[in-house]
């Protein structure tokens, strides 16, 4: 079993069952049953949060009794709203805080066969591998964890130089790509952009500095007209130059968008919850889900960090995890409607 992402679908084939009642799959290095949900036990979760990142991803499956058989118990009411009650933020706040390296994860409870479920799944770090950086609680500062079969456990030898081969190739990969782009451009005409420090170089002693500030006094001298000041330094332009304040453009253009689109998803939960006190919170994500409302601009729209992401947007409609979904107030009605018809129908059905 090796899916991605969370859905309504992907929770029922990891919770179906066999002909017997007990739940088909077992615990494997993508995913790992817990009958509770606690908040006091997030180092316990944390640990297996590290070891999914540092294999390839997986799911923690709340509401599930693995032994002596897997069962569908389903989370009571209590574990239910505490599931309900967390905050991303706050967990990957602890995340950063905890280990050295990013992990990405995501969370939804499901209803299924009346019984509620928490599910979180995390992501294949992109940067391994994920160490513990502090002791808290089981974790012990510099373990390195890992997903075996149906454990969690400090890493082996073995899959520990794989991650660190894996990187080694990554970089030399990431050189190799430097060198081909350097070789089309010739040695001469290369610099070194420093994203970090906001600096372009060629060496120790050249390097030039760019400020917000100083962008607007930057004057060129087109390729065959000559400096003003003799002896000066210039730079060779090759083209046409139109001057654009693009931090004030990228500033607009984010201001814009919050006014058409002016609620987060936290004050779009609020603003459903005022107006319909019944919505509970694992339904409100439920209905967004169900009805593609994050992929219907009339109600939400979406802040891109850079055009590449945009674009990859638009033509296959896969939104990245780390994409803000901003909405507009006219989604309150949509969901709230939605819901009570929900509502009436299981009554009539009733």
């Amino acid at each position: 079993m090796k899916y991605k992402g969370l859905s309504r679908e992907i929770a029922k084939e990891i919770l179906k069952l066999k002909e017997d009642g007990y739940v088909y799959h077992r615990e494997s290095q993508y995913l790992e049953f817990k009958e509770n949900f606690t908040l006091a036990a997030l180092a316990d979760y944390f640990r297996d949060f590290a070891a999914f990142a540092n294999n390839n991803g997986g799911y923690l499956v709340h509401g599930v009794r693995d032994k002596p058989k897997r069962e569908l118990k389903g989370l009571g009411k209590n574990a239910s709203l505490r599931f309900d009650e967390i905050d991303p933020e706050k967990i990957t706040g602890h995340l950063l805080e905890t280990f050295a390296n990013k992990i990405d994860w995501e969370y939804e409870i499901f209803k299924i066969n009346r019984k509620n479920f928490g599910f979180f799944y995390i992501h294949e770090a992109i940067k391994k591998p994920i160490i513990s950086k502090k002791d808290y609680k089981d974790l012990k500062n510099g373990e390195i964890y890992f997903r075996y079969g149906g454990r969690t456990q400090k890493i082996q030898h073995a899959e520990l130089e794989s991650i660190i081969e894996e990187r080694i190739e990554q970089q030399n990969r990431n050189w190799i790509d430097l060198v081909k782009k350097i070789g089309v451009a010739g040695p001469e005409n290369a610099a070194i952009l420093d994203t970090e420090k906001g600096i372009i170089g060629k060496n120790d002693k050249q390097i030039l500095v760019v400020g917000e500030d100083l962008i607007k006094d930057f004057q060129f001298i087109k390729e065959g007209e000559f400096n003003e000041i003799d002896g000066a330094k210039t730079l060779k332009l090759i083209g046409e130059v139109q001057t654009t304040d693009k931090i004030e453009v990228i500033k607009k253009i984010k201001e814009n968008k919050l006014k058409e689109y002016p609620l987060s998803s936290k004050e779009l939960w609020k603003k459903v919850k005022l107006k319909s006190p019944n919505v509970k919170q694992n339904e409100f994500y439920e209905i967004i889900k169900e009805n593609d409302i994050k992929h219907k601009p009339e109600y939400c729209g979406h802040i891109f960090r850079n055009n590449t992401m945009q674009e990859a947007y638009e033509k296959d409609k896969t939104l990245p995890n780390n994409v803000p979904c901003i909405y507009r107030e006219s989604a309150i009605d949509l969901i709230c409607n939605i819901h009570e018809n929900q509502k009436s129908k299981t009554v009539k059905a009733e």
